[in-house]
């Protein structure tokens, strides 16, 4: 068996796509940073660029256009879905989702700040009072914040749109807001990668430094972007891989399984969410509880030495096991399902979370019905500080008492984020109504 050693690890690391969203409030200019980096990297199809020149009739390119693709987001102006675009430097490829700003839509922006590895807030300069002390955030812009760090974003970027705007005092309006913003990073616990002052209609210091602002020599956007780390989650200790399919495949012409099945296997399928797995390893079913033993791995389809946490790995046993969509194959021991937790809640819904009424949670792709028993606090956005709370309204976030209908091998957000997170949706309209994050079991 091949080994990686710390260095080959890191260098492959190094080159992994980063996945980040913009946030922040509604017509922050976040559509339109996008299109910047996607214009300025030319990663812009030739038929879009003609169609946004024509749509344009001879006016300056409206770069949102490139992400807003939704006609209902044409017409109001406004992002409403997760768009998610591509580009590439000749140092790093990038995933970006651009998340809607609107209070209605922050499920939206939940949804793409889970599997992100960066987050660029943007603060909209012209919509706060920079000459105050401290500079007053917008509520929108604290909100994402806080979710992505609660979400475990380990990156998050503060980029001050708009510049452009302002005659004059653009270094005492940049600092006075920066100040703001280091402040308020601190008292959540965020940290900080960088705070920096951008035009995105103009493009300073979006990927190329400003001539316009020679009060600031720090590096552009997209420098910064260029030397965040992916996030990675942790491939030592035990396994924990959650099937989401199974296939029952024949063996190729020529090619061997180690089985012993015949010329048929299974393999159940998820990505890793912590530890490696390998042939010979011992692992164990939840929640049947039964154990066998790994024959083979296989990834993209290819027998594979090991494969680790984050990959698609199709494990395949040396004997039959039930196993179905939302088991866990896990190391022999590792877990302590639980059916009582503690965790955090942002709430989504337009109908309040209260105590005591039944809703469907979804951990891994197990579902299982589930009640909150208790609200033990609120956070408030603006003072950080916790309060007393008897139901949760939509976009608040609070600790919350969860008990499920069944166990679950629910383990701290911290620690991992697919093993401690949780879905929570509307038995009655279905709707995706809150995102738990376990604290503790």
């Amino acid at each position: 068996m091949s080994t990686v050693t710390h260095n080959e690890a890191s260098t492959e690391l190094a080159h992994k796509a980063l996945r980040f969203l913009t946030a922040g409030s509604v017509d922050d200019g976040k559509s339109t940073l996008i299109g910047r980096l996607l214009f300025d990297s030319r990663a812009i199809l030739a038929d879009q660029l003609d169609a946004l020149e024509k749509r344009a009739a001879g006016a300056p390119i409206d770069l949102s256009l490139l992400t807003d693709g939704l006609e209902a987001e044409r017409e109001q102006g406004i992002t409403i879905d997760v768009a998610y675009r591509y580009f590439a430097t000749k140092t790093r490829k990038f995933i970006i989702a651009d998340a809607p700003g609107h209070e209605q839509y922050t499920r939206n922006m939940v949804t793409a700040a889970a599997g992100s590895d960066a987050a660029v807030v943007l603060v909209d300069i012209t919509k706060i009072d920079w000459k105050a002390s401290p500079v007053p955030l917008l509520a929108q812009t604290r909100r994402h914040s806080l979710l992505a760090h609660l979400l475990r974003v380990p990156n998050i970027v503060f980029a001050i749109n708009k510049l452009d705007a302002i005659e004059q005092d653009t270094e005492t309006a940049f600092n006075n807001v920066k100040a703001s913003l280091e402040a308020f990073a601190e008292q959540a616990g965020i940290v900080n990668k960088g705070v920096i002052p951008v035009s995105a209609l103009r493009g300073d210091n979006v990927t190329t430094p400003s001539a316009n602002w020679p009060w600031y020599n720090g590096p552009t956007l997209l420098q910064v972007l260029e030397q965040l780390p992916p996030s990675d989650e942790r491939h030592d200790g035990a396994l924990l891989h959650p099937v989401q399919y199974v296939t029952r495949d024949s063996v190729g012409e020529g090619e061997a399984s180690a089985s012993g099945t015949g010329h048929q296997y299974r393999a159940f399928w998820g990505r890793i969410a912590h530890g490696a797995v390998k042939a010979g390893d011992e692992v164990q079913i939840f929640p049947s509880g039964e154990t066998a033993i790994v024959a083979e791995v296989r990834h993209s389809a290819l027998v594979v030495d090991q494969c680790e946490a984050g990959q698609s790995a199709g494990i395949v046993l040396d004997r039959q096991v039930d196993i179905s969509r939302g088991d866990w194959i896990h190391t022999p021991g590792s877990i302590k399902p639980t059916a009582n937790f503690t965790a955090t809640l942002a709430w989504l819904d337009t109908e309040p979370a209260v105590v005591g009424r039944k809703y469907w949670v979804r951990h891994g792709n197990r579902w299982v019905q589930a009640r909150i028993t208790s609200i033990d606090n609120r956070l408030d956005i603006h003072t950080l500080e916790d309060t007393d709370a008897h139901e949760l309204a939509v976009n608040e976030i609070g600790r919350v008492q969860i008990q499920t209908q069944q166990p679950l091998p629910v383990e701290p957000y911290a620690s991992n984020r697919v093993g401690g997170a949780l879905i929570v949706v509307d038995p009655t309209t279905n709707r995706t109504s809150g995102a738990l994050l376990v604290q503790a079991a």
